[in-house]
């Protein structure tokens, strides 16, 4: 059985079609992936590797600031089940993290340093096209993901990539892959305008894009772009860049 809610589940799905409208912002409708899957898991950590013009895995969304250290780790020493799932286009379900030291040499003692103990990987698929993957980690010994979940993770990552390859397909010729890489290029630059943020208002990183998020949001903007503003006119994103007054109630 499924410990997914049903009512929500079709809520996600719903959000992610009205999301894919044109020139929809890539990161942040990866970034909408990666936290309603965790929500939907009962907030299992969550990270998305996203391929580069080159087809090499790069980070670009987490759930939270942990996984992305992970993920990043993947990349930089080509291993991990992320690599595995995009290589091979078939998921990675209920990997032992404590057994799986011959699978991923590296990655495994790591993932459980970090506190993780399974994981599964999704690829980012349509048919022979992948773009990239998706992994949920957990925490619990022991702990399996379902059957039924499984496949509403992969049908999760399908959707995704479904919408983004029809990008493509509706802008004819390689516009996507130009899109995918713009994003890449911008995510350096919002890890930048994260840690800027969190130091000059005094709140986490994870808070810091959560309000980068909010401001994009509101004013209908890409968040690379605003990203970019914080880094290099901090003064025109005074909501963003000004220190938080402290609250006089206190």
């Amino acid at each position: 059985m499924t410990s997914v809610f049903a009512p929500r589940l079709a809520q996600v799905f719903v959000e992610i079609a009205d999301t894919l409208v044109d020139e929809f912002d890539v990161i942040d409708f990866l970034q909408m992936l990666a936290e309603h899957t965790a929500d939907l898991l009962g907030g299992s950590p969550v990270g998305l590797l996203l391929a580069d013009q080159q087809g090499r895995l790069e980070f670009v969304a987490a759930s939270n600031e942990n996984v992305k250290i992970l993920e990043l780790f993947q990349v930089q020493n080509h291993e991990g089940p992320c690599l595995d799932a995009f290589r091979t286009g078939e998921p990675v379900i209920n990997a032992d993290l404590q057994g799986a030291a011959d699978r991923w040499p590296l990655f495994s003692p790591r993932a459980v340093q970090a506190g993780f103990r399974s994981v599964h990987a999704f690829p980012l698929r349509l048919r022979a096209d992948r773009i990239g993957a998706m992994n949920v980690f957990g925490t619990d010994v022991g702990a399996r993901l379902a059957e039924t979940d499984a496949q509403i993770v992969q049908a999760l990552a399908d959707v995704a990539a479904i919408g983004l390859l029809q990008a493509r397909a509706a802008s004819r010729g390689e516009q996507l892959t130009e899109q995918l890489q713009g994003a890449l290029n911008s995510r350096i630059v919002i890890e930048q305008a994260k840690g800027a943020v969190a130091q000059l208002r005094g709140v986490s990183v994870d808070d810091a894009f959560a309000l980068i998020r909010a401001y994009s949001r509101s004013r209908n903007l890409r968040l690379g772009d605003v990203s970019r503003a914080v880094i290099e006119d901090p003064a025109s994103v005074p909501a963003l860049s000004e220190p938080r007054q402290p609250d006089p109630t206190v």
